[in-house]
């Protein structure tokens, strides 16, 4: 059967040149007297060649077994495929390594050096009031939980952050995660399913990114923190298609993006998301304790009300200065997370410590508004004084406290433009003892945004430590790219 296919095809071609011969005008046989037509003929001709061919026993040769020599040849030339692809030469996968806390000031390799590294926004690690709360619910609860949330590892303190959190934000109710990034890659495919449909920025980060995929949900990207595109996106997706009036949709996008720095319009997304009948789930881990008059993050900061918002996460180990996520949003977004959430079911709970942490620092934002006019002060000031810096420009937002640096020029190659940015940060540290880091990317990241250097400001940082920042950066950056500038 193997081998008929080929033939029958070939002698199929061959008698469909004859056939057409014999079709013509004048290609009639006699056969006893009886005029035929030249293409029956050649039918029958065919059909008897089809049904012969197709009858025959495809051509198998003998197997011979193997000798032992023959075994032990191909056993020595076979090799297994390598369980992780070769590093690649050059790559850095030693950073540098911190030896005390990551405030402001911190040390590496026994050297005092300007932290720029550490997303500390509101200057609180190192806060004796947070570290007091700590050293007390030690000593009351230990360490950890040693239990997810659902059977045994619920503590007293963990509701007394949820409630705090709730009630700083104005919203019905929250729910604490046990790690930072886990809390947005769980909610999604909480709440997101296979044949549900995400309309999601181009330049959301990797975490976001694992969530989008681990929801099996149709996504669809629009251009990086463009209405233009988002609206089309809404418009190409439901105009005239009676499927989508029937399945959950969600709009996904970052308050402060990490790849890039800037600001979503939170305004006009409101507004798409209002008329094209949409949910938005917004990830606030770079806002939450930074935007806002008082620092309730992205809603604030544009006067929307909170619940226009269905669904916000945020990561707790930047303006807190803890660790563990949140998600808040209505009493039935909360309640359905306890039940179906991947990261909050199966985790051992926030050690009680970290929530404590979490309690202190959002009273210290309370208690001390002030705080956010230092940072806000500190990234107007980073921003002045890297605007003219040698073939890199500033792309993030005037608000941001990522202030982030892309080349003026890219090489063209990804792996090129990480290297010349590495070797700026590795320059800045070692020379003038300025801590700060390129952007990484890992080879699951899909963002397609330009790579680039990313300054995180704290309102603990000084004007001298600023200062220092700048002309570092200015000098060595015009020495590495001097060909690029």
């Amino acid at each position: 059967m193997d081998m008929a296919l080929p033939i029958v095809n070939a002698t199929t071609a061959v008698l469909a040149r004859v056939s057409a011969a014999f079709n013509a005008p004048l290609a009639r046989a006699v056969v006893f007297g009886v005029h035929i037509d030249g293409h029956l003929v050649v039918e029958g001709l065919l059909i008897a060649v089809i049904v012969f061919q197709l009858s025959r026993k495809s051509y198998k040769p003998p197997k011979k077994p193997l000798s032992e020599k023959e075994v032990d040849e191909l056993c020595d030339e076979w090799e297994p495929e390598p369980l992780c692809p070769p590093i690649k030469e050059g790559s850095n996968i030693d950073p540098p390594i911190l030896e005390s806390a990551a405030g402001p000031h911190t040390t590496i390799e026994g050297k005092e050096v300007v932290n720029f590294a550490s997303a500390n926004y509101l200057g609180l690690i190192g806060n004796e009031k947070i570290i007091d709360s700590c050293v007390g619910s030690l000593e009351k609860y230990g360490v950890g939980s040693c239990g997810p949330r659902g059977f045994y590892g619920t503590i007293d303190v963990h509701l007394d952050c949820e409630a705090k959190i709730a009630n700083f934000l104005g919203t019905p109710d929250s729910i604490l995660y046990s790690y930072g990034i886990s809390t947005i890659f769980s909610v999604i495919p909480a709440f997101c399913k296979k044949g549900d449909i995400i309309v999601a920025d181009e330049g959301v980060h990797w975490a976001v990114q694992n969530g989008l995929y681990l929801s099996r949900s149709t996504v669809v990207y629009f251009k990086h923190n463009d209405m233009a595109s988002l609206a089309s996106t809404l418009e190409k997706l439901t105009r005239g298609n009676k499927r989508t009036e029937k399945i959950r949709r969600y709009i996904v996008v970052e308050s402060i993006y990490q790849n890039s720095g800037q600001i979503s319009p939170l305004d006009e997304i409101v507004k798409l998301k209002e008329k094209y009948l949409f949910r938005v789930i917004l990830e606030e881990s770079h806002s939450f304790g930074v935007l806002g008059k008082s620092g309730r993050g992205l809603a604030e900061h544009y006067g929307v009300p909170i619940d226009k918002i269905d669904i916000i996460t945020a990561g707790m180990g930047n303006a807190l200065a803890t660790d563990g996520g949140f998600c808040t949003g209505s009493a039935r977004v909360v309640d359905h997370q306890r039940l179906s959430s991947a990261g909050y079911v199966f985790s051992a709970s926030l050690p009680p410590y970290l929530a404590s942490a979490a309690v202190s620092a959002v009273n210290y934002l309370e208690e001390n508004p002030s705080v956010l006019a230092n940072l806000r002060s500190n990234v107007a000031l980073l921003h002045t004084g890297l605007s003219d810096t040698p073939g890199l420009e500033i792309s993030s937002h005037v608000l941001s406290p990522i202030v982030f640096l892309k080349l003026k020029k890219s090489t063209g190659s990804l792996a090129t433009d990480i290297d010349l940015l590495e070797t700026i940060a590795e320059q800045v540290l070692k020379e003038d003892s300025v801590f700060i880091v390129a952007s990484k990317r890992s080879s699951l990241d899909r963002c397609k945004l330009p790579v680039g250097i990313r300054l995180f400001v704290s309102a603990s940082h000084t004007e001298l430590d600023i200062s220092k920042a700048c002309s570092s950066l200015k000098r060595i950056s015009a020495s590495v790219l001097s060909d690029h500038v």
